[in-house]
């Protein structure tokens, strides 16, 4: 084989090693999916470009982890909820028997709203710089303790505190749905909340907190109990 040959070959392989590394992971998809109910989901990601569809397409990450990047983006896409003005979402350690909780957007942050998410090593800690859709500087804030392979996102307001790992909710229901985007928001991830327990009164429509999130990896799915997580750490 002559030398431009192999050239040509080790060049592909590098390719290809490089869209590997930088794809987005997928969890594989819920199985069973949950119903969306309402359509306002829907309507929203329609609105939006998205070609999702929200009863079939939801994702079954249950906890995250950074990228090589360290840096992590996360936007406040819409809020259709009584309780928007209060209601604050974050990152909470997904193996802790019980998590702290690292506010990221808080009560009161609006549509466009963005906060730069920072993982860093000795000691781990996340900084939190938060700006409004201006881009202006709001806050910043470092929280001792992530655990930068292995975080959930919760919502917490008036209703209580919901997890994005489904057995930490009440009947182990699902208050966050994961979807990957796609079109222009291809490489991202959408999530979205429902602020009232699914396992009672929620109306399940599951737009009372989206947010998108860039520069994160599913951690691998494995099935497990409540009781299984609390036995990790007696």
């Amino acid at each position: 084989m002559n030398r431009l040959a192999t050239r040509m070959i080790v060049l592909l392989v590098a390719l290809v090693a490089f869209v590997a590394s930088t794809g987005v992971a997928s969890a594989a998809l819920r199985a069973p999916q949950v119903p969306v109910l309402t359509g306002s989901l829907q309507t929203y990601f329609n609105s939006i470009g998205e070609s999702i569809n929200v009863n079939t397409q939801q994702d079954a990450a249950q906890t995250w982890s950074r990228t090589v990047s360290t840096n992590s983006g996360v936007s406040l896409l819409i809020e259709q909820s009584p309780n928007a003005g209060v209601n604050t979402v974050g990152l909470y350690n997904g193996g802790a028997a019980v998590p702290p909780l690292y506010p990221v957007l808080p009560g009161g942050a609006l549509p466009g709203w963005f906060a730069q998410v920072s993982f860093r090593t000795a000691p781990a800690r996340v900084i939190v710089n938060l700006f409004d859709d201006n881009a202006v500087p709001i806050s910043s804030n470092t929280y001792l303790g992530i655990d930068a392979t292995n975080f959930g996102f919760y919502i917490q307001g008036p209703n209580g505190t919901f997890y994005q790992q489904d057995v930490r909710n009440a009947g182990a229901k699902a208050q966050v749905l994961s979807y990957a985007g796609t079109g222009v928001n291809a490489g991202t991830w959408l999530l979205a909340f429902e602020d009232a327990s699914v396992a009672g009164a929620s109306d399940k429509d599951y737009d009372d907190s989206v947010v998108q999130v860039e520069s994160v990896n599913p951690t691998p799915v494995s099935t497990t109990t409540w009781g299984t997580l609390k036995s990790r750490f007696r």
